[in-house]
């Protein structure tokens, strides 16, 4: 990542040499809410377009099945119903 995140390598070091945990959870909680970010834009760039592509030809080939058993009067929209 472009300088947006420090490496785990550049955690700030206390004086007596260890890491520092708030550094480390605060670095693995930013990581974690970029990887969820990537994830959503994932699914609304590339996933949603394919799905509503998927969902509108289905639904036309539907409705076009429909159409030419019933035609275009109330059992189209209400279907058949024996009286």
């Amino acid at each position: 990542m472009p300088g947006s995140i420090q490496s785990l390598d550049t955690l700030s070091i206390s004086s007596d040499g260890s890491y520092d945990s708030d550094d480390e959870d605060r670095l693995a909680e930013q990581e974690w809410q970029e990887s969820i970010q990537q994830l959503q834009q994932l699914f609304a760039i590339v996933l949603l377009p394919y799905l509503g592509k998927f969902l509108g030809r289905r639904w036309s080939h539907w409705a076009y099945a429909r159409y030419v058993r019933f035609g275009l009067g109330k059992t189209f929209f209400l279907g058949d119903r024996s009286l």
